[in-house]
């Protein structure tokens, strides 16, 4: 086995680190002997250059701009398959056969319907609170009523609850969106695919039925392939971080979905719509674009280049010709908002300020106007991110659970605050 000499100058004492290699990406360091040996720790703010775990889920390269979920491209799986397709994938490892995947769409329909309780649980919630506030009360309350798969350590347990979550996100989150507008609650229909059952569930009345259009479905559909994973981003770690100390899954999903919220995480998409908002007219974007290129200004291009990947975001790739395909179908391409999203995306692919710095169009960009040309409101777009993201987390989870020396995580720390002093009564000070 290959190693890295790791020496103490000051003492001169050196140990050897085993390097470990992945089947993708770069090499990584193994330090759990570090502190042992040479009394320290590594100091890594925010773990950007730490592998905190190892995963067989997903693989990214932000330089090139390559995304694999369990080795297949994100490309080949956004063209050819479906979501519950993908989550089998995510969940189990391989794609399913017929067989299997009439069984997973059977298991899933099993489950999509709340406990009757449950439903009552909304009302506790302000009238105006954010729906996410909510998607994470409920998520939480999960294991209250459906306690007969509360054993972590039984698979059989751990599968039935994955099922149940991925298969009542979409009434969860329907049913949030329903209660702050003041409609009733639509139950579930197993007669019509994953994603047109939560958009019927979301916009079907008593006395209107829902009218699925294609379109806008596939639009949703590719749109929720996308954000269904993503590695070791902060909420899947705060997921993976809760199930270390052996948390119940629906309480591990509810820390990722309060993660999600952060408006540093999910809620870029909605930050593009309120830009598009404010620039409000085709006609105020060269100033708009000259105050983001004034480095003494403030404003931010929402929507553009990515943490991640320093390429092109490969989920933008796609999802772009779907936004394109559903303004053209809905009607909705005079519409100002939309014309000022087009508008800008050409001046990205075309200005070389944008090309050198290879702020292209991210995912975020795409989907926050897809979502907005769907009706679906601004403060829902995180609360379907984190529809689609149910399956990544629990997929990390269940992975974890797997391991066979699962210890509770425990980030360490370098203190920087005062030495040891003695109390001083309140009279002396």
């Amino acid at each position: 086995m290959d190693t890295v000499t790791i020496t103490d100058n000051r003492t001169g004492k050196s140990i050897e680190c085993p390097i470990k290699q992945g089947t993708h990406g770069p090499d990584v360091i193994d330090c759990q002997t570090l502190y042992k040996e040479l009394g320290m720790f590594t100091f890594d703010p925010a773990f950007v250059t730490t592998a905190s775990c190892e995963s067989k889920i997903t693989f990214i390269d932000g330089d090139k701009g390559i995304l694999l979920y369990r080795g297949y491209p994100i490309e080949q799986l956004a063209e050819n398959s479906n979501y519950l397709e993908v989550c089998y994938l995510l969940l189990y490892g391989e794609l399913p056969t017929t067989t299997e995947m009439e069984g997973f769409t059977d298991n899933i329909n099993r489950h999509t319907i709340l406990n009757e309780g449950l439903l009552r649980f909304y009302n506790g919630f302000r009238h105006n609170a954010h729906p996410m506030s909510i998607l994470v009360g409920v998520v939480g309350a999960l294991s209250s009523y459906y306690y007969d798969a509360m054993d972590i350590n039984d698979p059989e347990h751990r599968n039935r609850s994955a099922l149940r979550l991925i298969a009542k996100m979409p009434t969860i989150a329907a049913n949030s969106h329903n209660y702050l507008i003041g409609h009733p609650y639509v139950y579930p229909r197993n007669d019509v695919g994953y994603v047109e059952n939560l958009m019927q569930m979301m916009f079907s009345m008593p006395n209107r039925p829902y009218e699925i259009n294609e379109v806008a479905v596939k639009a949703l559909e590719i749109m929720m392939i996308l954000h269904a994973e993503h590695e070791q981003n902060a909420s899947t770690s705060t997921v993976r971080l809760a199930g270390s100390s052996q948390a119940h899954p629906f309480s591990c999903v509810a820390g990722g979905i309060a993660t999600l919220w952060g408006p540093a995480h999910g809620g870029a998409n909605e930050a593009v719509i309120r830009m598009l908002q404010e620039i409000g007219d085709v006609k105020n974007i060269p100033k708009y674009i000259e105050r983001f290129k004034d480095k003494n200004d403030p404003t931010r291009l929402m929507g553009f280049g990515h943490r991640v990947y320093k390429n092109y975001d490969p989920r933008a790739k796609i999802i772009r010709n779907s936004c394109h395909d559903l303004l053209n179908a809905l009607g909705t391409a005079d519409q100002p908002l939309f014309e000022i999203a087009m508008e800008l995306e050409r001046i990205a692919l075309e200005d070389d300020y944008f090309i050198e710095r290879k702020l292209y169009p991210n995912v975020d960009f795409y989907s926050g106007i897809i979502l907005s040309a769907l009706d679906i409101p601004l403060n829902m777009f995180t609360v379907l991110f984190a529809v689609a993201r149910s399956v990544g987390w629990v997929s990390q989870w269940m992975e974890m659970m797997n391991e066979e020396n699962l210890r509770i995580g425990r980030p360490r720390q370098l203190y920087i605050g005062a030495s040891q002093r003695d109390y001083v009564s309140m009279k002396q000070r």
